[in-house]
C-alpha cells in the first residue's frame, strides 16, 4: 500500500521510531540485491532516512559504484503484520557534523550511542516513496 509522503499517518511515523532492525537493499554491480540489517532513522519533515555505517562496508561500495547521482535503495522493517518500506536515492555523507547528527538520531531511536569510530560515515536516503501497513 503506497502512502502520501506529505501526509504519513501518525501510526506509520511512530513505527519508524520504534526499536526495530530494518534491512537496507542496495544493488551490486551485476544487478543482484544486497540486503543487510541496519539501524535507520527517518525524518519525515526532510524526507530523509539516515544510516550510520563503516566506510568499507559493501552497502557503501554499492552506493558509491552507482555514481554521483546516487543509488536507488529501499529500507524495510517488519513486525508481524505491520511493515513499512521507504524507497529513495542514497548518497554517502562523510562530513563530521552530518555524521554526528546521524549518530545522535540513532541514539534517540535505539537507546544507545555507538562507540566512536573514525571509519564511520552516513548513508543519506532522499525518500521518494513510502509503502506499508503500519
Amino acid at each position: 500500500m503506497a502512502h502520501d509522503l506529505s501526509a504519513l499517518s501518525p501510526e506509520y511515523l511512530a513505527f519508524w521510531g520504534e526499536y526495530q532492525m530494518p534491512t537496507l537493499t542496495t544493488l551490486r554491480a551485476n544487478g543482484t540485491p544486497h540486503v543487510v540489517p541496519v539501524g535507520v532513522t527517518y525524518d519525515a519533515e526532510q524526507r530523509i532516512a539516515r544510516i550510520i555505517t563503516r566506510k568499507d562496508s559493501t552497502k557503501v561500495k554499492n552506493i558509491l559504484a552507482a555514481g554521483p547521482d546516487g543509488a536507488r535503495v529501499a529500507v524495510c522493517q517488519v513486525d508481524r503484520g505491520r511493515w513499512a518500506t521507504l524507497e529513495g536515492v542514497a548518497r554517502v555523507r562523510t562530513d563530521a557534523e552530518t555524521v554526528a547528527d546521524a549518530v545522535r538520531r540513532y541514539a534517540e531511536r535505539y537507546g544507545r550511542t555507538p562507540e566512536p569510530n573514525p571509519d564511520r560515515l552516513m548513508i543519506e536516503i532522499a525518500v521518494t516513496k513510502a509503502l506499508g501497513r503500519a
